[in-house]
């Protein structure tokens, strides 16, 4: 469903006027826009610097060749990326923000690996419930069901309370949804983490959830460069006007 014709002509538009004072207009906030870059990469070095981690499970997960490890998800390469995708066991298809998200990896994984970079999504649902989502959508990542496996809580994106899962995004999961800032305490949450391996040794380096996932979004990041953004304004839960793409009207 999109943003309706008359919701976005009741928006306030931009200012009618001459192209010189435009122009003086967008000099103004491309400085904001470079001091917002330096510090983006303050932070971005900030974030390299993190400790790490030392992973002490052995992880197994399901993938289209067999059973694997989470040291085989590196391959050959020293990083290793992991999205947490929001696919309940239950479920026939997956979540829609995580499939907007999805929507959005890289076109080819080509350059992770030129950074010396592996990426895989993990979900707790079965194999072949990913696999058969994964060809409706047209999608080519490599994705591994954790079903049987712990990784999905250990990194708090898949929440119970009786078995100590209660945190999300490093706080409480009743705090967050009493404070209106998560919908529910049960259940799979999306998340991105990131492992660093010296040998067969592997490190935790890196999780991000909520709206830390905004970077992967490039949908987003292009909108939020246009008078009318993202159009979620007067949306409760900011994204429920996703749809799969498949599912979308002419």
């Amino acid at each position: 469903m999109n943003p309706s014709k008359a919701g976005v002509n009741e928006l306030n538009q931009p200012r009618v006027v001459s192209r010189a004072e435009w122009l003086a207009a967008r000099k103004e906030l491309l400085v904001k826009e470079k001091e917002f870059t330096l510090q983006r990469d303050a932070l971005s070095a900030e974030r390299r610097r993190l400790p790490r981690v030392k992973i002490e499970k052995e992880y197994g997960f399901e993938g289209p060749n067999g059973r694997v490890s989470l040291r085989d998800l590196f391959g050959n390469h020293e990083q290793l990326i992991v999205y947490h995708f929001m696919f309940d066991p239950s479920w026939e298809e997956g979540c829609r923000g995580c499939s907007f998200v999805a929507d959005n990896f890289p076109g080819s994984f080509a350059h992770f690996a030129a950074r010396n970079t592996a990426f895989a999504v993990v979900s707790r649902a079965p194999l072949a419930k990913l696999e058969a989502f994964k060809k409706r959508m047209g999608w080519t990542f490599p994705w591994y069901s954790s079903s049987g496996s712990s990784f999905n809580r250990d990194f708090q994106v898949t929440l119970d309370g009786a078995t100590g899962g209660d945190e999300y995004n490093y706080q409480k999961a009743a705090a967050l949804k009493q404070a209106g800032k998560l919908y529910t305490e049960q259940g799979d949450l999306p998340g991105l983490s990131v492992f660093l391996r010296d040998g067969d040794i592997i490190f935790h380096t890196y999780s991000t959830y909520q709206r830390g996932l905004d970077l992967l979004i490039n949908t987003y990041n292009y909108l939020d460069l246009t008078p009318l953004g993202r159009q979620e304004e007067n949306d409760p839960r900011g994204m429920m006007w996703l749809r799969h793409h498949d599912r979308y009207s002419a």
